[in-house]
């Protein structure tokens, strides 16, 4: 009788929760996970206001944590889960409990300086934190480094551009490296008249040519403040200084980003503008995640263009740049105007050309000032908000 086969005991799952679950980045992190079910366990998962899409996907992926954000849902989530061994929690320390949780991966993708303080509760606890809240970055970007290394947490890139670059810049050639050129999709705007600019509609600014994202980043990517928050996200994840970070329009969103060498070599990583692909790449490293996402034809591309980003129709990537120049105190001051700014274009109170004339005002009004600690961080915030929101009244 021949001997029966010794069985491999079967690989535990990774938990995993998701910050922002029901935002683009988060849809996208849960689409992967649905397509590797047998690797990752959902454990915790939060949202700001949509309760009903937080109800069906707790129930759909089984995680045994939630929380919103928005304390005014919370009986409508528990509502939604009454009947179920789900946890349910609110506001924001509801959301600092979930984003605390133990896991082995902890997907951050909550929008704006909001996402700061769940992401520093993941770092403190998650193995790894895949990151796809660049505002924790420009906000805090010497804080979040020191808290992945007094920690010991891996802290990966979500975002496109710098999942790219993590792609193609191996730590053993990081002192060869001439630059790094993140590229841009140049947004709706890159070939309008620069004369009608000042009546672009917010519907307008949200209709991004390739990417399929919130409001809020859209906007961004039209004006193309959200490159210019990424070369800051960038200076921190890859200890490079400003002189040796560049950027490319890119219409194509194809190539996502290169990274130059000393001895003339250029690497790059291409893929279709497909988010499930950096997050793909940010769950399953080292290894690479089979996934159902389209593949790139490069014949059926055809051509693909680049250019120089022109500082007149782009005035936020140069206000971003300065605010890097000026330091930590500044690039609070640039996000957190940016984010009333935007809202307000969004509600129809500005113009879209305001809003780089209202970032600009509070940032020539922003002292050097250094920031320490959390809480300089949260005082910064606040004064710059405070001068954005009257701007605008005055």
């Amino acid at each position: 009788m021949s001997a029966q086969p010794t069985m491999k005991p079967e690989t535990a799952r990774q938990r995993i929760s998701v910050l922002g679950a029901t935002g683009s980045i988060g849809t996208s992190t849960l689409d992967v996970i649905a397509q590797h079910k047998q690797r990752f366990q959902v454990v915790a998962l939060c949202a700001q206001d949509n309760a009903e899409k937080l109800a069906t996907l707790a129930q759909q992926f089984g995680a045994s944590h939630v929380a919103i954000g928005n304390a005014e849902h919370y009986d409508t989530l528990r509502t939604l889960l009454a009947g179920t061994d789900i946890h349910v929690l609110a506001g924001a320390s509801g959301v600092a409990e979930v984003a605390s949780i133990p896991v082995d991966i902890s997907v951050c993708a909550i929008v704006g300086a909001a996402g700061l303080a769940p992401t520093m509760n993941a770092i403190a606890t998650a193995k790894r934190v895949a990151l796809a809240n660049k505002e924790s970055l420009v906000c805090a970007g010497p804080l979040v480094m020191e808290a992945c290394k007094r920690h010991g947490t891996t802290l990966l890139p979500v975002d496109s551009e710098h999942n790219a670059i993590f792609q193609v810049l191996t730590r053993e050639h990081r002192a060869q490296v001439e630059k790094i050129t993140l590229t841009a999709s140049g947004g709706p705007f890159r070939t309008r008249p620069a004369e009608t600019l000042a009546s672009v509609t917010p519907a307008e600014a949200v209709a991004h040519p390739k990417w399929n994202m919130g409001a809020k980043i859209s906007v961004d990517s039209a004006t193309m403040m959200n490159k210019g928050l990424e070369l800051i996200e960038a200076h921190y994840l890859f200890d490079l200084p400003p002189a040796q970070l560049d950027v490319l329009i890119h219409p194509q969103s194809i190539v996502h980003s290169l990274v130059h060498y000393t001895d003339g070599s250029v690497l790059a990583q291409l893929g279709m503008p497909d988010m499930r692909i950096p997050i793909g790449y940010a769950l399953g490293w080292p290894e690479r995640l089979k996934l159902s996402t389209p593949r790139l034809d490069l014949a059926q591309a055809g051509t693909l263009q680049f250019e120089a980003p022109s500082d007149a129709r782009f005035p936020c990537l140069g206000l971003a740049k300065a605010a890097l120049a000026q330091g930590a105190r500044a690039m609070v001051a640039l996000n957190a105007a940016n984010e009333v700014a935007v809202a307000a274009f969004l509600q129809q109170q500005i113009t879209y050309l305001q809003i780089a004339q209202i970032v600009a005002a509070v940032l020539e009004k922003t002292d050097n000032t250094p920031i320490s600690t959390l809480a300089d961080v949260d005082e910064a915030d606040i004064h710059a908000r405070r001068h954005a929101h009257s701007l605008m009244q005055g």
